[in-house]
């Protein structure tokens, strides 16, 4: 299972560590994911999803359904 948020898409993010000398390495900046139960509104149930912090924010604001339709997501199957 990929690191990936299944509303947003949201994934790691290539980026450089950098040392105190300044040398750069390669490292993936992770996104941060959560296990979260929502309850849905229209199906009058739970669904339990892995979402990024940032989709949680935007839940309480636009509403499951609605991020749902936008990304495309069959929420009966989760």
């Amino acid at each position: 299972m990929s690191r990936r948020c299944e509303l947003t898409g949201k994934k790691a993010n290539n980026a450089f560590a950098i040392s105190h000398s300044h040398r750069r390495t390669k490292r993936l900046q992770q996104v941060n994911l959560q296990t979260k139960r929502i309850w849905w509104e229209e199906g009058n149930r739970w669904v339990k999803m892995r979402l990024s912090t940032t989709a949680i924010k935007t839940l309480d604001r636009k509403g499951l359904q609605a991020m749902a339709k936008e990304a495309g997501i069959d929420l009966s199957k989760y």
